[in-house]
């Protein structure tokens, strides 16, 4: 066997095993459309999320069960049934705890009897014990009467509203029908306010199904899964089933991802295809122009493989990665079959590729996961393009034609463009400070059903996710901090009772025992009523309570509003005492607050990075002051268009001069070489380069969320821009080439050979 053979064999059987490595690292990649990810990570807002979810369990799934009259669902054999539903459900994997109004029932009618029997005991020997220390502190008959009479009078200030409820309610048990309306209707048949958070409404039930802490986006689907086959086996025949939550809309998003990713990449791949194919400047063979699209796809895929082998999962943002990656990492691919300089290519491609990885300094993951993987794209695709063309020869170019040099535009004309180009941005820029931010995780999957049925949920129960008020202490179940939790519910309802409602709070659990309940009452309240209900609010080892208040879906700085104005009520804690406010609504919050003070600093750090790399790494140091006008110029544009639409910001526009950069450079770098050079078909390249890239975000389009169809056609908009941004600038100082750059390549070779 010759050397030349075993090399070949050699290196015929390395690829394959790296085929084989990049397949199996696809396999292992995971969609995750978590809301953390869109959420301020390593931030202490998101510490404080974690606890109370190792503490209470996470955001719950909620399931809201309608009858077509009142009380149908809590009345009969479907009580009955109701009961075993949420058994089921409580089974179910990675469920922390379930909260319905069958349990709650069932667990105050086991322990009401005892309850009772306590209270009437401890009524009876209250008054032994006041006779008896009377009687040995020598007081007479008339006081020692006096002292048990006002003794037994506070008790049943405390206890007596539980013993009139068992004295007419009957035999405490789930048969019995007037227990049931007794304990969760008042007397004119509305929930009483402790209970709203499973019953609503008169004709309306609610389960509360809280997952464990830490789940990933597969334990999530499959719990919302399981959830909804239980609810549809349950034989409750409801009139309406709405199925609700964080975990309910992320599983949504995930689906949705999942299920468009082939149709958005396929429409891209078509639409660049079809782009480069139907340009006839570009020469050669209309196979091989498509070469620049199968290193795109490849280096896309060793990228998506790398991730799969490190184990991190990937945002929604997956869906843009292909498509962008497709539209401008495919452009150097193209520059390097025609010809160009490849120290120009190359360093250009590394400008974009910094521009776009300056998403990492972003504070969500979600942006830093696609600016990260975009830039490693381009790098990959770019360094693939450059091996293969090294040793294929290159479609021969055109025969540069004299160009007639045209007289240039009078100066006031230019004058004129070059102020109103100047005027549109500085009004984009100026905007972007006045620009709102859509920040909320939950708004992310706008464009699905999932998002309306939350919009009715919280229509029903008056709040679509939560905000709690997380009280830690030495010992929570104490007279001074159930009096200041009590003090502040209520000062949090009178400043922002609007917008965040009391769901459930131990002061309401507690509410039985009035105002001044002493420890002794506290303890035994808190060991007569059931665990199922107590561990609610209050963790097993007492050293953390909760206040949960609804809170609904709108505008972030509106909730930043809402949320200063609750912390400003707060009366202040005891000491030992530490209280703060935690939950998705808080933590979304953080990361508009972020983003808001980032605007500037997310949007400029990409076109500095681009620009210091074009400056250090070209021949021509102007190529890269002009291609850093072009970028502000371009997101200046943009962010007017922005302004005019009346748009918002979302993770993925907030640092739109970074994504912007990535063409505005190599279109006015691109642009002047073959300007300089004489070379019309580098710039026909460039004109098809931004033809693909454009096609390719406009298959975001055909997403069904709202977010990326907004992206994709903002990133349209954007290469549009960033390619006139760089013809005007060219327009108005056209670059002046050298003697050596004017002359054409092959007449350079001929002088030399001479």
């Amino acid at each position: 066997m010759s050397g030349a053979l075993v090399r070949r064999l050699g290196v015929g059987a390395l690829l394959l095993l790296l085929a084989a490595v990049v397949v199996a690292g696809l396999a292992r990649v995971r969609v995750d459309t978590d809301t953390e990810s869109v959420l301020p990570a390593g931030d202490p807002t998101m510490g404080a999320l974690d606890q109370r979810d190792r503490s209470f369990g996470g955001d719950p799934v909620a399931v809201l069960l309608e009858s077509g009259g009142p009380r149908e669902l809590l009345a009969g054999d479907k009580l009955a049934r109701l009961l075993a539903l949420e058994g089921r459900l409580a089974q179910l994997p990675d469920v922390a705890t379930v909260y319905g109004p069958a349990t709650v029932l069932n667990q105050l009618a086991g322990s009401a009897q005892n309850l009772l029997a306590q209270i009437g005991g401890r009524r009876a020997g209250l008054r032994v014990e006041i006779g008896q220390r009377d009687r040995a502190a020598g007081r007479g008959e008339a006081q020692t009467q006096r002292d048990v009479d006002a003794a037994l009078a506070q008790f049943d200030q405390h206890y007596g509203q539980l013993l009139t409820l068992g004295a007419h309610s009957g035999l405490p048990t789930l048969r019995n029908p007037v227990f049931a309306r007794a304990v969760i209707y008042d007397d004119a048949g509305n929930p009483r306010p402790q209970w709203k958070f499973v019953v609503p409404n008169a004709s309306s039930v609610a389960i509360l199904i809280r997952p464990r802490e830490g789940m990933d986006q597969e334990a999530n689907q499959r719990l919302v899964t399981a959830v909804r086959e239980l609810v549809d086996q349950a034989g409750l025949a409801p009139s309406r089933v709405t199925v609700s939550g964080v975990p309910t809309i992320t599983a949504a998003a995930t689906q949705q991802v999942r299920g468009e990713l082939p149709l958005i990449a396929a429409l891209a791949l078509a639409g660049c295809a079809a782009a480069l194919l139907l340009m006839p400047w570009l020469g050669g063979r209309r196979v091989r122009r498509l070469l620049p699209l199968g290193l795109a796809l490849l280096g896309g895929a060793v990228v998506l493989a790398a991730i799969g082998w490190s184990g991190r999962t990937v945002s929604l943002a997956l869906v843009a990665f292909l498509p962008i990656l497709l539209g401008c990492g495919s452009d150097f691919s193209v520059y390097l079959t025609q010809r160009v300089d490849r120290r120009t290519v190359l360093v250009t491609a590394l400008a974009s590729a910094v521009a776009a990885a300056s998403l990492v300094f972003s504070p969500l993951p979600f942006s830093r996961g696609l600016g990260l993987a975009l830039g490693a794209g381009i790098l990959v695709t770019t360094a693939l393009a450059w091996s293969l063309t090294r040793s294929t020869p290159a479609d021969p170019e055109p025969t540069p034609r004299a160009t007639a040099g045209s007289k240039p535009a009078p100066l006031p004309v230019r004058v004129a463009a070059a102020v109103a180009a100047l005027a549109i941005a500085v009004i984009g820029w100026v905007g972007l400070s006045r620009l709102p931010i859509g920040a909320d995780p939950l708004r992310l999957a706008d464009g699905i059903p999932a998002i309306a049925d939350a919009a009715y949920a919280q229509r029903m129960l008056g709040t679509a996710s939560e905000v709690s008020l997380l009280v830690s202490a030495p010992e929570v179940a104490t007279p001074a901090v159930l009096d200041w939790s009590r003090r502040a519910e209520d000062a949090v309802i009178l400043a922002v009772g609007d917008q965040l409602r009391p769901v459930l709070t131990m002061p309401d659990l507690l509410r039985f025992l009035g105002a001044g309940a002493t420890q002794g009452e506290i303890d035994s309240a808190m060991a007569l009523l059931p665990d199922y209900l107590t561990g609610a609010v209050v963790r097993p080892d007492h050293r953390q309570a909760m206040m949960i208040f609804g809170a609904e879906l709108g505008d972030l700085s509106t909730e930043q509003t809402v949320l200063e104005r609750a912390r400003a009520s707060l009366p202040p804690a005891p000491p030992g005492v530490t209280a703060e406010f935690v939950g998705l609504p808080v933590a979304a919050v953080r990361g508009y607050q972020l983003l808001s003070g980032d605007r500037y600093l997310g949007n400029v750090i990409g076109m500095l990075a681009a620009a210091a790399v074009l400056l250090c790494g070209l021949r021509r140091r102007s190529d890269g002051l002009r291609a850093l006008a072009a970028a502000a110029l371009s997101t200046g544009w943009g962010l007017a268009l922005l302004t005019a639409s009346g748009s918002s910001i979302s993770p993925l526009t907030a640092a739109l001069g970074s994504l912007a950069t990535v063409t505005a450079a190599e279109f006015a770098v691109l642009h002047a070489t073959a300007l300089r050079q004489s070379r019309p078909s580098v710039s026909r390249a460039v004109l098809a380069a931004g033809s693909a890239a454009t096609i390719g975000y406009l298959s975001l389009l055909v997403s069904g969320l709202a977010l990326l169809r907004q992206f994709g056609l903002l990133l349209a908009a954007v290469v549009l821009l960033s390619y006139a941004a760089a013809r005007l600038l060219l327009w108005l100082a056209p670059p002046r080439a050298t003697p050596t750059e004017a002359v054409p390549a092959a007449a350079r070779k001929v002088t030399v050979s001479a």
